[in-house]
Parts: structure tokens; C-alpha cells; sequence
């Protein structure tokens, strides 16, 4: 006779599959990765300015092959899906579904640049401005973070602009496409294809977050602890942003556009955070005052939904008559999970 699941064994089967599917695609992931971690070091000299560049490419294409290529494993031999109805052919496979993330429509477009665009200006050059100008060792920490890693320091001391340009222009577009494809496009995608959108947003920020913490034990600092909580922040608006439009190239583009013109405050050191923030910062926050009074009821809207969503997260799940002791079950194991996926990362990809 079929007994219906209680509330924390759904949560615990579903957060279990969720956990099961994002380990195997780590794996495939490193498998992948092993290209630019051993072959290339054999071709390049680590300390050459091409080195860098070349390693982050290689790093992109082997997500962009991986990703898919381990969700159709996956679903094969797993067969977890969420919805026992579904609508579309295209849905039963979450490969294709990954793919279509990356893809922009001439009716969408302007309106994935728009969104680029208020995220760069509305969400990442305030707080890196204010992070920069309240707490000046910032600039000081991730300098000598970069200078402990030769092949992103040969690039960022070189005296040659153009070189300069084009390495960090290459390396900050595939790092911000790795990390939103595994965090957005991969995470928060397929956490809510598991459970509740909000757990997704939770679990990939969180996650996010952790990734800036790493960096405490490269130089012992409580600088890592802020950049934990900017990136958990920030991930969970994203998150928000991305389950709603399930776009990436918004993301893409505006976490790319801010570390090139982050890497430039770096390259301009030990020059005083002044000069920056006056020719460099000082116009981009001006078009920011601008975008956000042109969008501002856009803005207004999206932000009252963002609230709503979070408060969501901790009322109890009706839909599987879920307890208040079901709910703190479920944020412990999503933050547990999170931590799980993160030492996994460390281990496989990171």
C-alpha cells in the first residue's frame, strides 16, 4: 500500500537527488579540466602573460562541453525529474534546457543588455566603490592575493597597457562565464528543477559566496569574510534575477564589465584609490544615478519581488504541509548542502 512521503523525507530525497546530480557533473567537469591543468603548463611557461588567458579559455570550454554532456548522463541513468507532467519534449531533457540559457532572441536582446546593464551600474560598481573607498586595505589584500598567484600577476604588473587590456578583457570574461554557467546556470537552474526556487537561490549563493571566502586562507585576513558576505548578497539578487528571466547573459556581461574595470584599480596600484575613483568611478556612478532614475519603477517592481520571494524562504512550504521543525531541516540542509558542494569544488574544479 502506498504511503504518502511525509514533508522531510521530500525534502531529504529531493535535496539528496539534487546533490547527487550537481557531484557527478563536478566530476565531469574535472575530467575535462584536466587538458588545461596539465597540458598546458607542458606548452606555456606559467609566468608567461599568454599563460593565464590561454588557461581560463581552455577552463570555459571545458564547462561549456561538461555541463550538458553530464546532464544527459545524468538523466539517463538517474531519471530525476521534478514535474510528472511535462509540456515540452525540450523539458524532459535538461541538457537542452541548459544550452537554451546562453541563447539571446532578436525580441529579447536589447532587453538582456538593459538588464546587463542595471545590474553592472545598480548592483556591482556601487558596492565595489564602496568597498574600495570605506575600506582602502581592500585594494591593498587583493593585490597581494594576486601577486601570491604568478600567472594572474604577470599580467596584472605588466607595464604594457594593451597587453594588460587584452589579458584581463580574455581572463575576467571566462571567469565570469564560469562561475555564473556553475552558480546560476547549473545550480540555481537545477536546484529549482529539484525544490523550491528560493532553496536554489539559497544553496548556489551561498555556495557563490563561500568560492571570495577561499581567499582567507591564501593571506590571513578578516577582508575575505566581507567579500563572503558582498558575494552571498549579490548572488542571491542574481539568482533571484536569473530563475525569473532564466537568462545568463545579463550575468555574464556585468559580472565581466566589473572585474575588467575592477582589475584597472589593481593595475593602477599602489596609486591612491583617489585617482580611480575620480576619472573611473566617479562617471560610471553617475550613470548609475541616471539608470536608476530612468528604471526606476522597473527597479522598484523587481525589488519588491525579490523581498517577497526571500520572506518566502522562511514561512512553511504548504504545498507539502511542511512544520516548522521541517523547515529549519530544510535551511539547515540547504547551507549544509552548499558546504558540501563547495569542498567538493575545492577538491574537482576550484
Amino acid at each position: 500500500m502506498y504511503t504518502k512521503p511525509s514533508a522531510s523525507e521530500i525534502i531529504i530525497r529531493e535535496r539528496g537527488r539534487f546533490l547527487a546530480e550537481i557531484i557527478i557533473i563536478f566530476i565531469g567537469i574535472l575530467i575535462l579540466n584536466l587538458i588545461p591543468y596539465f597540458l598546458l603548463p607542458i606548452l606555456i611557461d606559467t609566468t608567461s602573460t599568454l599563460y593565464a588567458p590561454l588557461f581560463f579559455l581552455l577552463r570555459v570550454l571545458s564547462c561549456i562541453i561538461a555541463i550538458p554532456l553530464f546532464l544527459i548522463i545524468t538523466n539517463e541513468i538517474l531519471g530525476w525529474q521534478k514535474r510528472k507532467v511535462i509540456l515540452k519534449q525540450d523539458e524532459k531533457n535538461p541538457a537542452i534546457s541548459h544550452l537554451k540559457l546562453y541563447s539571446i532572441g532578436k525580441k529579447n536582446a536589447k532587453y538582456q543588455l538593459l538588464y546587463g546593464l542595471l545590474i553592472l551600474f545598480l548592483v556591482f560598481i556601487p558596492l565595489d566603490f564602496i568597498f574600495y573607498w570605506l575600506i582602502p586595505d581592500t585594494i591593498d589584500y587583493s593585490f597581494t592575493v594576486l601577486q601570491n598567484n604568478p600567472e594572474l600577476s604577470a599580467y596584472l604588473v605588466n607595464s604594457d597597457y594593451l597587453i594588460f587590456l587584452i589579458s584581463t578583457i580574455t581572463i575576467h570574461v571566462s571567469v565570469a562565464f564560469y562561475e555564473e554557467t556553475i552558480a546560476r546556470g547549473l545550480m540555481a537552474k537545477r536546484g529549482n528543477d529539484y525544490f523550491h526556487r528560493m532553496s536554489a537561490v539559497m544553496i548556489s549563493s551561498f555556495y557563490f559566496g563561500l568560492g571570495h571566502f577561499t581567499y582567507f586562507f591564501t593571506l590571513s585576513s578578516w577582508i575575505p569574510l566581507l567579500w563572503f558576505l558582498q558575494t552571498f548578497i549579490v548572488g542571491i539578487i542574481l539568482s533571484l534575477f536569473f530563475l525569473r528571466k532564466k537568462w545568463l547573459f545579463p550575468l555574464i556581461f556585468a559580472h565581466a564589465l566589473n572585474n575588467i574595470i575592477s582589475s584597472h584599480t589593481l593595475w593602477n596600484y599602489p596609486n591612491d584609490f583617489s585617482n580611480a575613483a575620480l576619472y573611473l568611478y566617479t562617471p560610471l556612478l553617475v550613470i548609475s544615478v541616471v539608470l536608476f532614475i530612468w528604471q526606476y519603477s522597473r527597479i522598484k517592481a523587481g525589488i519588491k519581488t525579490g523581498i517577497n520571494d526571500f520572506r518566502h524562504y522562511f514561512r512553511n512550504n504548504k504545498k507539502i504541509k511542511e512544520s516548522s521543525s521541517d523547515k529549519l531541516l530544510r535551511i539547515f540542509l540547504d547551507f549544509l548542502i552548499a558546504i558540501m558542494i563547495f569542498i567538493v569544488g575545492i577538491i574537482v574544479i576550484l
